[in-house]
């Protein structure tokens, strides 16, 4: 769509008195002629959320948004003009061992006191939000025939425990034909063994093997049980397979079954952040309102997590100064490094994130595509870093180290003990988890309109002037609160919206 209402006034956003950038607000983007009310006058068509030059750049010069250098110009740009991807030759990233760390620490932001939410109290002190059954597989050979099992348990079981909320099969592509020996093997191996401790589980442990694995299923119980594991092949035939598994499942939906909500402090809370399907508005409205929700949850005491290596890796240089301490700040370059060899063994590297919908959105690049994201983390001290699939012990702000695929990284966070994903999207995706509540920012008040059975929170408002990024974040913060009680569902949990888990495995596969 080439021109906007012609009724609507036309509006961009500058983020940094040193950008000499600035993107389109309009829906439907601006057509030439177009003038701002600072005299600004559009050469062409720019579509909303691009960027549009607000000097003369000569060829060289760096292209500036956020306060910080997304690019250089390949060629002259004019004041006025369109500057597209093809125009904007991208920086190279940080240096890693030239980082300034701990040298800017955030001071601890005043208290949030009496924010409470209804949980299920374990028995080892942590809480969960959902009440689920969760069997865990130690091979995907099994993943038919537990899939059949599910079924049979939610048609003829489950309806006989009203307090369980449902039955999840933990399927994954690991177990066997795998160098499970390898170094690299732990990622997968404690991925899977944190997520089959998630406190939405309650302490019930359930898993199906098959018996001839390298992933030997003892390895994901506490302290090596085999009460809790079924294995196939000492069974006789696909009927008592199936028989066994629903036997066990039924003794485990009973205890769960008399679970309880408990009045529970905010502080027992651990809270995942992501993106996915960014554009150029997500760094202005969306991911600094829930930066802002990120600061008032640390005050309340919880714990939260940002992730997705590669949407960090050209804005690391912002968070080292707030790692906590040398320790963390140190930890933090361990993981980019790393992730820096990991792409290098691939052939590729950190340009290889940005996706065409990233692009169409305004997003010229990763480095611009990494600035936006990193508002998601607010304005807290950094007081640890996840390697991945490592469990969060700590309350504050946390770097969880991630792929920044939306299946790949929620995986891991999972396995770091998310209870809830607040997710900013600006193209939309319909993304979600079963194990735990995907809550959907949008960045755009379009988008919402589109998905309006889809998006919980519209944070474009804050594009247009209708609310600001504390109020967004306030908002996101309560609705956390609420969809934690089980007061509110969020629309994928509504729908059932739930992707597969998506193991990240940097291990050889044999």
């Amino acid at each position: 769509m080439n021109g906007t209402n012609e009724k609507e006034e036309p509006r961009y956003i500058k983020l940094n008195a040193k950008d000499n950038v600035v993107i389109t607000v309009n829906f439907g983007g601006l057509k030439e002629g177009t003038e701002f009310s600072c005299g600004l006058k559009l050469t062409e068509y720019v579509p909303q959320g691009h960027k549009v030059a607000l000097k003369d750049l000569v060829q060289g010069e760096a292209i500036v948004r956020y306060g910080e250098v997304i690019g250089y110009a390949l060629q002259p740009i004019k004041r006025g003009s369109w500057v597209k991807e093809s125009l904007i030759d991208m920086p190279a990233p940080p240096e890693l061992d030239l980082l300034p760390i701990a040298n800017n620490v955030p001071e601890p932001l005043p208290l949030l006191e009496g924010y409470t939410f209804e949980g299920y109290r374990n028995a080892d002190g942590s809480v969960g939000i959902k009440n689920i059954l969760g069997i865990t597989t130690s091979v995907q050979c099994v993943a038919g025939v537990l899939s059949y099992a599910v079924k049979r348990i939610k048609e003829e079981i489950l309806p006989k425990y009203p307090n369980v909320h449902d039955v999840v099969a933990l399927e994954h592509n690991y177990g066997c034909g795998v160098a499970i020996n390898a170094p690299e093997a732990i990622v997968p191996i404690r991925t899977i063994q944190n997520i089959a401790l998630h406190p939405n589980f309650g302490g019930e442990v359930m898993v199906v093997g098959l018996g001839c694995e390298k992933l030997r299923p003892e390895t994901l119980v506490p302290d090596g049980e085999e009460e809790p594991i079924i294995s196939l092949q000492d069974q006789q035939g696909f009927t008592n397979m199936v028989h066994t598994i629903l036997e066990m499942a039924e003794g485990r939906l009973r205890r769960l079954n008399e679970r309880k909500r408990v009045t529970c402090p905010a502080s027992d809370l651990v809270i995942g952040l992501q993106c996915g399907g960014s554009d150029a508005f997500s760094g202005v409205t969306a991911n600094p309102a829930v930066g802002y929700a990120a600061d008032l949850l640390v005050r309340a005491g919880a714990t939260v997590m940002f992730s997705e290596v590669t949407e960090v890796r050209d804005a690391v240089h912002l968070l080292t100064p707030r790692a906590v301490n040398e320790e963390v700040g140190r930890k933090l370059i361990h993981e980019m490094k790393w992730y820096d060899e990991y792409l290098q063994r691939g052939q590729s590297d950190r340009s290889a994130n940005t996706s065409p919908g990233n692009k169409k959105g305004g997003l010229s690049n990763i480095v611009e595509k990494s600035l936006g994201s990193v508002a998601k983390s607010g304005s807290s001290a950094i007081i640890d870093v996840l390697a991945p699939g490592e469990r969060a012990t700590k309350k504050g702000l946390i770097f969880a180290a991630t792929p920044a695929g939306d299946f790949v990284c929620g995986t891991l966070q999972l396995a770091s003990g998310m209870h809830m994903q607040v997710f900013t999207t600006g193209r939309g995706t319909p993304y979600g988890l079963a194990m735990a509540p995907v809550i959907k920012v949008s960045t755009r008040n379009a988008l919402t309109e589109q998905w309006h059975d889809l998006i919980d929170v519209n944070a474009g408002r804050i594009a247009t002037g209708e609310a600001t990024i504390e109020e967004v974040g306030w908002e996101i913060f309560h609705y956390i609160l609420d969809v934690a009680s089980g007061r509110k569902q969020t629309w994928t949990d509504h729908w059932g919206l739930h992707n597969s888990l998506c193991l990240f495995n940097p291990a050889p596969v044999t």
